[in-house]
């Protein structure tokens, strides 16, 4: 029998099937692949065309699936107002937050929402486009719909030291904002079905402040899980089957409550180092977990070191009943060292498949 495609890969798992193999996705790479095609590091947030050439020449040099998405996780400073800096040292990841909107309580009050030409929506917009031209055999998306969080989206506004202190201080003031964010994210979910329609379309959700190294999980019911609900449940009256969601971070105590969220039928979980496989399937013994190579061995650890780990994530990820797609349990690395990424990739090869 031929060997599946990875699209075919994703869709025999959503459909509750076993594929020939583990899929392999790199998770959001897209520092990586310019770097790798030998551009400035600033370019995969200035560049779109660039950034999706980029995107999709790495994906099919290291066989792995390509989901063609343009963002960065402190996105929504500057959209409403804010400053925000370009990769540019040697030590940078990503786009950095210089001056947030929100610096006086007043503020939350008066926010300015923003247009469609605000901040980073530009560039995202004209790489969505692109994206959307072609959908390629290892291609399962060739889009993405956020419902967003407006917690995290609060932190990024305000400052996550300073809106910490609120949700402890100023509860009233938070709950506001979180609300307002909440409505105006979730407003748009129809007029982007209407522009993106469903196929080829996937859901998307990530929780990287909401982590029990910045809150406990009353504040997490309190603050987080309302407006996760709400945003889960619009997705599925849209008619969108499945949300990929990003538990970033150690979250093992919020667990019990995303526990009883809606992703999908089946959502795809994805998580870092900090979360073990068996403890994700224990909870989402429905879904597809993803996940959950240490970012940090990626980049300083030795091949060897790398393939041993690989190996083991994958051997223990067949074994899950809802299914398993690898990848790193946050962004790739964008100056990983490309053995290392090689060793990643050519453990899967030599362990991924299904018998």
């Amino acid at each position: 029998m031929r060997n599946m495609t990875d699209r075919e890969r994703i869709e025999a798992l959503i459909s509750r099937r076993k594929p020939d193999r583990v899929p392999v996705w790199p998770g959001p790479c897209n520092g990586f692949a310019v770097t790798y095609n030998n551009l400035p590091l600033a370019a995969a947030y200035t560049d779109p065309e660039a950034t999706y050439r980029s995107l999709r020449k790495t994906c099919f040099d290291f066989g792995w699936l390509f989901l063609p998405w343009m963002a960065y996780a402190s996105m929504g400073a500057w959209e409403f107002g804010g400053e925000v800096r370009m990769p540019s040292g040697e030590f940078d990841q990503a786009p950095v937050i210089i001056r947030h909107p929100v610096e006086e309580e007043e503020d939350v009050y008066n926010l300015k929402w923003p247009g469609p030409e605000s901040g980073f929506y530009p560039t995202a917009r004209k790489f969505a486009e692109l994206a959307r031209r072609e959908r390629l055999d290892n291609e399962p998306w060739n889009s993405v719909i956020s419902s967003g969080s407006a917690y995290g989206l609060a932190c990024q506004l305000v400052g996550l030291e300073k809106f910490l202190k609120w949700l402890v201080r100023k509860p009233d003031v938070a709950h506001f904002l979180i609300r307002e964010l909440s409505e105006w994210s979730l407003s748009s979910l129809e007029q982007k079905k209407e522009r993106l329609g469903i196929e080829g379309v996937l859901a998307m959700v990530g929780l990287p402040l909401a982590s029990n190294q910045l809150i406990p999980p009353h504040r997490f019911e309190e603050f987080v899980l309302p407006d996760l609900k709400e945003g889960q449940a619009r997705l599925r009256a849209l008619g969108y089957r499945t949300t990929f969601a990003h538990i970033c971070g150690e979250q093992n105590k919020n667990l019990p409550l995303l526990a009883g969220v809606d992703f999908g039928d089946p959502g795809i979980i994805s998580i870092g180092p900090e979360i073990g496989l068996e403890t994700a399937a224990r909870y989402f013994p429905h879904h597809i977990i993803c996940g959950n190579l240490d970012p940090a061995l990626i980049q300083t650890g030795t091949p060897e070191r790398v393939y041993e780990a690989t190996k083991s994530i994958v051997e223990r990820g067949k074994r899950l009943e809802g299914g398993f797609i690898f990848a790193p349990g946050c962004e790739l690395p964008p100056r990983a060292p490309l053995e290392n990424v090689r060793a990643m990739t050519k453990a899967v090869g030599d362990v991924g498949s299904y018998e």
